[in-house]
Order: structure tokens, then sequence, then C-alpha cells
């Protein structure tokens, strides 16, 4: 289902210069280490849920609209306007959010690990013509007990100077990519097919970050209980390939 046109009226446009650092945020190769997490699809896969290219699709649709669109995205997409307005004091109440709402202790450590890598990616990525290192990537590195994945993503997001929606759009594909190579491994599924995967994820995407965009902070949530049974059994999974 594509997202509506009107959805980017009034949107500033996205210089190239933007557009190729959100490319480089949602690269693989960024240096956060997302490609070691499967986010609780391997214990699905152990357990029998998913088992084919239609299960995996299905399995991470569910994924992006019940718990990606209203919890990390709908973070992103807050953090993102403190950010630009320099509203540290939002910025530590949505980061303990994310802490708090962890379901289970993989998920926790998944986003705090990934949080402190990026720090350390903004210290000394060396963009040409910076003079200093941005004063809010330590505010970032402050926050207690880490940061968080969505809430350092945010802030480097809000560095491109990208528009806000634009901004989402690259921190949910980056998901979707991770996401769809955890299936080649683990499910595991052909190239082929985990592009076809990838393709539905894409598709998905606009509508689930229009979503995210659109909740206010009492409607945000976290609330995925078969995914958090399934990642507390896989701390204990015999034979596994990812962190989570």
């Amino acid at each position: 289902m594509r997202s509506k046109p009107s959805s980017r009226r009034g949107s500033p446009a996205l210089s190239a210069t933007s557009l190729l650092q959100l490319m480089w945020l949602a690269s693989p190769a960024l240096p956060v280490g997302g490609f070691s997490y499967s986010e609780g699809l391997e214990a699905a896969v152990e357990a029998g849920l998913v088992t084919d290219e239609a299960q995996t699709a299905s399995w991470l649709l569910d994924q992006l609209h019940l718990g990606l669109a209203r919890g990390e995205l709908a973070v992103a997409a807050k953090a993102f306007k403190a950010w630009q307005r320099d509203d540290i004091a939002s910025i530590a109440e949505l980061n303990a959010w994310v802490t708090t709402t962890r379901e289970a202790s993989e998920m926790r450590l998944q986003t705090e690990q990934m949080g402190r890598s990026l720090v350390e990616w903004l210290k000394n990525r060396g963009l040409p013509g910076d003079a200093a290192v941005d004063p809010r990537v330590a505010q970032l590195g402050a926050l207690k007990p880490a940061p968080t994945w969505p809430v350092a993503f945010a802030l480097a997001a809000a560095q491109t100077g990208a528009p806000w929606r634009d901004s989402l759009l690259s921190f949910a594909f980056s998901w979707a990519e991770n996401m769809m190579q955890a299936a080649l491994k683990a499910v595991p599924l052909g190239q082929s097919a985990g592009q076809r995967v990838l393709s539905q994820l894409s598709a998905a995407i606009p509508d689930a970050v229009d979503h995210a965009m659109r909740l206010m902070d009492s409607e945000r949530q976290a609330f995925t209980p078969m995914l958090a049974i399934l990642s507390a059994q896989h701390e204990s999974q015999y034979s596994r390939l990812f962190r989570s």
C-alpha cells in the first residue's frame, strides 16, 4: 500500500549531500553491529514459527507495524525534533523510555550497544568541513545508563540536514535490510527470496513511518509479548548465529 502523496506536502527538498549521508546511515557498512542481531527471528525459526519466505515476510511485516512503528521509530521521530531544538530534557526522557521498555535483556543490550557504537562513529567519522565535534554528541554519550539506538540515530540524522520524514525512512530501511540479511542466514532464504522480502518491507515502510510521525507520547508503546518470550528463549538457545 503506497503512502499518500500529501504526506510530503510542504517538506523541504532533500539535497544530494543529505541524501548520501542518509544512505550512509542506512548502510550495513555502518560500524554499529546491526548485522549481528536477528531481534528474535532466529528463535522464531528454532520454534518452527518461521520456516519459509512467506512466513518470513509476514513475521517481519508484523514486527514493522506492531513493534518498530509504535516504539523505536516513534522515539526516533520525537528525538529528531528534540535534537533540532537542543531539548536535552526530552532526549533524556525518550532514552529512558527505550531503556525501560525493552522486554528482554537481549533487546536492551542491542539498543545500548548500537547506541554506544554510533556515538563513537559520530566522534570519529571526520566529515569534510567539521571544525569540531558537535557538542550534542557529548550529550548523547552522557545519557544513562547508555545512549540507545533510536535516540543516537536521530542525532546522526539531524546532523545531515535532511527532512524529518526522509530521516525516518532511512532508519526504517536500515532495520529492514538488517532483518532481511538475518533471514538469509537463519531461515535460511536464498538471495532472490531475501530481495522479495525486502521489497515487501520497503513498500510498507512509508505507511509505518507516517504512523510513527503521528503518534502522541501517550500512544507510543512497546508490547510484543511473543517476541519478548522468543528473545528470552534465545538467551539459552543451544545453537545460534546471532546475538538476539
